[in-house]
């Protein structure tokens, strides 16, 4: 059997090379109704733009079916069509490769460079739960996400603010995310000696209230080193305060004693430091322009803050049909609520009763809420609708039908075992063995194809930040998992309630039964790695 992971980006990659210079042609199909004859297209407008009206020269038509090389997957055919040029893979051959090695393809691609460390500073977190509305709790989402996402790719991550608040770290365990807590400030005494020397005198010589050390102008700083590009142009003075100097030097001490240098993971980019360090502030939008402020006030009072300081900034959230403004702890009491009043018509009020019970209700609350607030780009506004459908099973773009699905597979395998266990199968064979040939079903190619085969590049996107130069912002592709967990689910419902998987225990259907539950194998991978990076764990029954 051949070894070495195959690729999207690198299948894609050699691709255009062999069209010769020129930007991209190439793209991956995704539907299925194409996928019964192709796997690749160059469209024929491109490939006019590049070669004139005349065919493809012969010679790369030839290159391209005979292409090989690291991560390429084998190629059957290439041929003109009406469309472009369209390209077929040698799908046994992709099968064995693939399924051959399910552990490879549930991780990220191999990064091509060592990566800054990166800081993720969620302000949200610094209050009360009772206080986090809506747009804060997507923030807040959006951070852990990015967090899991980026150290599955092998970035160093620090999380910033430590939560102090003694009911917080409660609520976001209820919610899983995974994030520091302490119990002690950090010390702002430098920091409040630098503050002083540049207070403005009190206006008219009035008292300042308590905690108010005085006002900084910022008007200067921000025209420093064109810091100017994309803040907001009313900034001119700060007040400072003994709440915000303790911001600052938790921040100063996160940046300069947080992990070692940057393990191999993010590309190499100009918006990290010199020292590695990218700081990212992830704000709702109603918290933007008081983080930039803290941008400006941070450079004014600190010669070695970081010189690229980015703004993740998540829109609005609007709750449709509620009474009034929603905070976090109701949002997920009424998701809680929801999945529970489901379950009860689902299985009896006696099982949604059933403490055994907790911990699935639990994970199917934080499964619909995730993917209701990870669903949708993080900068666009977002709408909630809070009817009970929202939790449905029934549904194919909710939280809850992405966990049901994994509850399917799990008793799949289950299943599988506990026939093993009476006899009538034999044990699982050596997957070198096994004939992936006997996947003929357009299904399974599709759960390979779009599912198992690009995961490892998808969770690299996830884990991109995309830090456009210069400028204050960043943007960040933290829909991009639920989507395509949402998509895999749905190739995977229609699929197992159309094919009988567990046939008959008749020696010669094993060999497709065997191929099957080895595919499927690698779908439950993809799907467990898919979750992990949300902090949700696999549910075997629901």
């Amino acid at each position: 059997m051949a070894t070495g992971r195959l690729g999207v980006r690198e299948t894609l990659g050699a691709l255009n090379t062999a069209l010769g210079p020129g930007e991209p042609v190439w793209f991956k199909e995704t539907r299925a109704r194409h996928l019964r004859a192709r796997d690749f297209l160059a469209p024929r407008p491109a490939l006019q733009a590049r070669f004139g009206d005349e065919q493809v020269p012969e010679r790369v038509v030839r290159a391209v079916a005979g292409l090989q090389g690291p991560g390429v997957a084998p190629v059957l055919r290439c041929a003109p069509t009406p469309a472009g040029l369209a390209l077929q893979l040698q799908r046994p051959a992709v099968f064995e490769r693939v399924l051959g090695a399910v552990a490879a393809y549930a991780a990220p691609a191999a990064p091509a460079a060592p990566g800054p460390r990166v800081l993720l500073h969620c302000p949200a977190l610094r209050g009360a739960p009772g206080a986090l509305r809506l747009s804060q709790l997507r923030a807040v989402l959006v951070a852990d996400h990015l967090a899991r996402a980026l150290r599955a790719h092998g970035a160093s991550v620090r999380l910033v603010p430590a939560v102090r608040d003694p009911h917080m770290p409660t609520f976001l365990q209820q919610l899983r995310v995974d994030w520091p807590a302490a119990s002690e400030r950090a010390a702002t005494e430098a920091l409040r000696s630098l503050a002083l020397a540049e207070l403005s005198p009190a206006r008219d010589g009035g008292a300042l209230p308590p905690g108010v050390l005085g006002t900084v102008c910022l008007k200067e700083v921000m025209q420093e080193r064109g810091r100017a590009a994309g803040y907001d142009p009313n900034l001119d003075k700060c007040l400072v305060t003994e709440d915000l100097l303790c911001v600052l030097a938790e921040l100063q001490e996160a940046v300069r004693h947080g992990p070692g240098d940057g393990l191999p993971g993010l590309a190499a980019t100009p918006d990290a430091d010199a020292g590695g360090c990218m700081v990212v502030h992830v704000v709702s939008c109603e918290e933007e322009f008081q983080q930039q402020k803290l941008d400006l006030l941070w450079w004014k009072l600190d010669a070695q803050a970081p010189l690229t300081q980015r703004h993740l900034v998540c829109g609005p959230v609007k709750a449709a049909g509620a009474p009034g403004a929603l905070t976090a702890p109701e949002y997920y009491e009424l998701r809680h609520a929801q999945v529970c009043k489901a379950s009860a018509l689902k299985h009896g009020r006696e099982l949604a009763r059933d403490p055994a019970w907790t911990e699935v209700f639990s994970v199917l609350s934080v499964a619909t809420i995730k993917f209701e607030m990870l669903s949708t780009a993080p900068q666009s506004q977002l709408l909630l609708a809070l009817t009970d459908g929202s939790v449905s099973t029934k549904g194919t773009k909710s939280g809850t039908f992405v966990m049901y699905n994994c509850a399917r597979l799990a008793t799949l395998f289950e299943g599988y075992q506990h026939s093993v266990e009476q006899g009538l199968y034999p044990t699982f064979p050596p997957v070198s063995s096994l004939d992936f040939s006997l996947l003929q079903d357009e299904g399974e190619w599709l759960l390979l194809f779009n599912g198992v085969l690009p995961f490892p590049d998808l969770l690299s996107q996830t884990a991109a930040l995309a830090c456009a130069a210069p400028g204050l912002h960043a943007t960040a592709r933290t829909e991009t998992m639920c989507k395509f967990l949402v998509q895999l689910s749905m190739d995977f419902s229609s699929y197992y309630n159309r094919v009988h998987i567990l046939g008959e225990p008749r020696p010669h259907l094993f060999g497709q039964m065997f191929a099957r539950l080895q595919l499927l194998r690698a779908v439950r991978e993809v799907l467990h790695a898919g979750l992990a990076t949300l902090g949700l764990p696999p549910l075997n029954h629901i």
